[in-house]
């Protein structure tokens, strides 16, 4: 008997899945009081791993050798906290017609965390594109967005973001920051380990968001802020999220050719400059906006969702453009890439 398969056309990652249940889970059975307690700081500890296995696989001479490609790293950055920043104060004329203020400031967070590093590495592959300038741009978008993206919040959130502090960008750094430098440097000893369970760094990745999403979903539930949110609203927060979407992918593809990229570095562009990441979107969210964090991550939960979809119908399709750069050669291997599924 043949068995059944998704078509080709509904590119379904089963974490999707997992991150809906987890969400549903979180409804129907909240984190209350020590249980509450107990969750966050397992979050905030998986977090801090999940960055500590980062640095310990990403190789420093692979960074040092993808400062050669800086045209496109600094056209990476500027796409992801520069234009899409603009993109979200500009959705500000949207309230209150399509979208609620406390939607729209999570939106406004979307469009300021860095870039994926996983996903931005597997579409370019798929796409036959520059795979180490896809993990040197995304690695770097995310250093950068440790530091950048709570500045950014403090410019443009206000007091709306809980309260920005020096306090709240040292939390980030020692979350995020600190564990990856330790991995940088314990790497000579623990990165072969490292690089030969991949399967761990996948848990880990997985388990570390799932744990974030319960604890953020949690507190939003036993603060009762989901009764803000209609269905009308949410049908009008996905509409924005595919426009912001649709341009960064056109912006991206386009720009790229007009700075005079070829094929290869165009894709890298075009994956890395439309993402944001989950990972390092929702601890940074935790922190800065405490008990309203589920209600200003659900657009980046969303958008991650779709990004995931629609960059992988586009893969596809790149994959089969006959068109290559002269003298260039899509990448055989994937130094570092995930395994299936692990899209972040």
């Amino acid at each position: 008997m043949k068995r059944l398969q998704w078509p080709s056309w509904m590119p379904i990652d089963p974490y999707i899945v997992l991150l809906v249940a987890t969400v549903g889970l979180a409804a129907l059975l909240p984190a209350h009081g020590t249980g509450a307690q107990v969750a966050s700081g397992a979050s905030t500890a998986a977090i801090a791993l999940l960055f500590f296995l980062y640095g310990a696989r990403l190789s420093t001479r692979e960074a040092l050798d993808g400062l050669r490609h800086w045209r496109l790293h600094i056209t990476v950055l500027a796409c992801t906290f520069v234009v899409f920043p603009l993109l979200g104060l500009a959705a500000r004329a949207l309230v209150p017609v399509l979208l609620t203020q406390p939607l729209y400031q999570g939106l406004l967070f979307l469009t300021l965390v860095p870039s994926t590093i996983q996903s931005s590495i597997a579409f370019t592959s798929i796409a036959r594109g520059n795979v180490p300038a896809a993990i040197c741009a995304g690695s770097f978008s995310s250093l950068v967005g440790i530091v950048v993206t709570p500045l950014l919040a403090a410019g443009l959130l206000g007091s709306s973001g809980g309260g920005f502090s020096a306090d709240s960008l040292v939390k980030i750094v020692l979350q995020l920051l600190v564990p990856f430098l330790a991995g940088q440097l314990l790497r000579r000893w623990i990165g072969g380990f490292v690089a030969r369970h991949r399967t761990v760094l996948g848990l880990v990745d997985r388990g570390s968001i799932l744990l974030v999403v319960y604890t953020a979903f949690s507190e939003g539930v036993t603060q009762g802020i989901w009764h803000q949110v209609s269905a009308v609203r949410m049908g009008g927060l996905l509409v924005v999220e595919a426009a912001v979407l649709a341009v960064m992918l056109t912006l991206t593809w386009y720009g790229g050719r007009a700075l005079g990229f070829g094929r290869e570095d165009r894709i890298a562009l075009q994956f890395a400059g439309s993402k944001k990441s989950l990972a390092s979107g929702l601890p940074m969210a935790s922190v800065l906006f405490g008990a309203h964090a589920s209600l200003a991550v659900l657009p980046l939960m969303l958008f991650h969702q779709m990004q995931l979809m629609v960059c992988a119908v586009i893969a596809k399709r790149r994959a089969r453009d006959p068109e290559t750069d002269p003298g260039r050669s899509a990448p055989d291997a994937v130094p570092g890439q995930p395994e299936h599924g692990v899209l972040r």
